[in-house]
């Protein structure tokens, strides 16, 4: 696999910024390694990080490198800050990034396939919610999407109550927006059979269980496409994701 660090200037958070990205590559001498044959465009994950963490953190604290060599898939990783991938009310257009300009500038950077049977989001905690909140606005654009741990219930729970205070900057006082920021509200809306296939994990002793609880309830009721794994141990930590993004990849479902 090539690893790669891009530093970049984002016209959307006007300054600049950082993706780590692993490509798929031709490099069947490397001792240890299984790596998938490179034909045609590859297909790519976008991973988004968490709340303390950065671009790098995926890399750094799973083999994500690793798992997905075998695969022959390519996986982006942003940098998106505090911001829930959000349009901040007080500082800059993380959504806007994430949603628009981010998957042009692979596409015009990378020799990655953009047909939406070939893209795939996920992501933990912040992240988790990131990748469900781009999968429930833009279900033309992603075949699959991931929640590992999200914080899937930003408008209602006590969970997220509490955490919003650390973050007031995301959406100041009037809270998220029922149209795009309420994963709840909005997939009680949703028209099921145009979403992805979604996939949510959590731990039971997880902070934000009760939160993947009540996405999955809705999604049942309003017969969303939803695996849905939360009945076994883990708490939020990156033992539990290393395991779990195992499991997420294996889901995934690539073309032959």
């Amino acid at each position: 696999m090539a690893l790669l660090n891009c530093r970049f200037f984002s016209e959307t958070l006007k300054e600049s910024t950082t993706m780590t990205v692993i490509l798929p590559e031709s490099a069947e001498g490397q001792i240890g390694m299984e790596q998938a044959a490179t034909q045609g465009k590859p297909p790519v994950l976008y991973l988004l990080h968490g709340l303390s963490d950065d671009d790098s953190t995926w890399l750094r604290r799973t083999s994500i490198e690793r798992y997905v060599a075998e695969l022959g898939l390519a996986v982006v990783m942003p940098r998106g800050g505090r911001s829930f991938y959000a349009n901040e009310y007080l500082g800059q257009n993380y959504w806007d990034f994430v949603s628009q300009e981010l998957p042009d500038m692979v596409a015009s950077m990378f020799n990655v396939s953009t047909a939406r049977e070939d893209t795939f989001v996920a992501g933990l905690s912040m992240g988790g919610y990131g990748a469900f909140k781009l999968a429930l606005n833009h279900p033309d654009r992603f075949a699959a999407a991931a929640s590992l741990s999200g914080a899937l219930d930003v408008a209602n729970s006590e969970a997220m109550l509490r955490l919003r205070q650390e973050v007031p900057q995301v959406w100041g006082p009037q809270g998220p927006n029922p149209l795009t920021d309420d994963l709840v509200a909005l997939a009680q809306t949703a028209q099921p059979e145009a979403l992805p296939r979604l996939y949510q994990v959590c731990g039971t002793e997880d902070f934000l269980y009760q939160d993947n609880v009540t996405f999955a309830e809705v999604a049942a009721q309003r017969g969303i496409s939803l695996e849905s794994h939360l009945d076994g141990p883990g708490g939020h930590d990156w033992g539990f994701w290393d395991t779990k993004i195992r499991d997420v990849l294996n889901w995934l479902p690539l073309r032959k």
